[in-house]
């Protein structure tokens, strides 16, 4: 009698499981935009078509640099959504024409994306188009990036990821690379804000 009612307890959680199972994948695309928000779509939007980028790729960028705060400071003085540092941004402003810029701004989501993008852009063309090794420059700082490549044969090897000296810029990268995923999975077929 007993192993009878312990059964029916363990088939009543099977059951139970199965429904929750099921309710997580038919509400799967609720829960995951809820986890994964695509905040100031528009402004994304905006400067991924002006440079040419995935916008679901500069979403990715931001849940994995700032989670979408706009207020978000770093250890290091990286600012806002997209984590720019103030040298940058300074830097920046200038090659895009942004004049009366100071680093206070980078808190604008609207300035602090505009500038993200056009520096994704032009790491882009640097990079050769390689998203691993913009990804490393965007985290890891495009110097190192460039005097490490000297170091190393890049082409060579499958996993690049793991040819990466930087524990951090490793995480950041495949981090990055697992929200990039997700967002294309989510809002991939998405071609306006809308």
């Amino acid at each position: 009698m007993r192993f009878l009612r312990r059964r029916s307890r363990l088939n009543s959680r099977r059951i139970l499981l199965l429904l929750l199972i099921l309710l997580l994948v038919l509400n799967i695309n609720r829960l995951g935009r809820a986890l994964y928000p695509f905040s100031h779509r528009d402004v994304i939007f905006c400067y991924a078509q002006q440079y040419n980028l995935d916008p679901c790729l500069v979403a990715a960028i931001i849940k994995t640099e700032s989670n979408f705060n706009p207020g978000a400071l770093s250890r290091k003085g990286a600012m806002g959504l997209m984590q720019v540092m103030p040298p940058t941004g300074k830097w920046a402003a200038a090659e895009i024409g942004l004049s009366g810029f100071y680093p206070g701004q980078l808190y604008n989501p609207q300035v602090n994306i505009c500038i993200g993008c056009w520096y994704l852009s032009d790491l882009y063309r640097e990079f050769n188009g390689d998203t691993v090794l913009v990804l490393a420059a965007y985290n890891g700082g495009r110097g190192n990036v460039k005097k490490w490549l000297t170091q190393v044969d890049w082409s060579k090897n499958p996993d690049k990821i793991d040819q990466l000296p930087f524990p951090e810029t490793r995480q950041f990268i495949r981090k990055a690379l697992w929200n990039h995923k997700i967002y294309r999975y989510l809002y991939g077929r998405e071609q306006s804000p809308n």
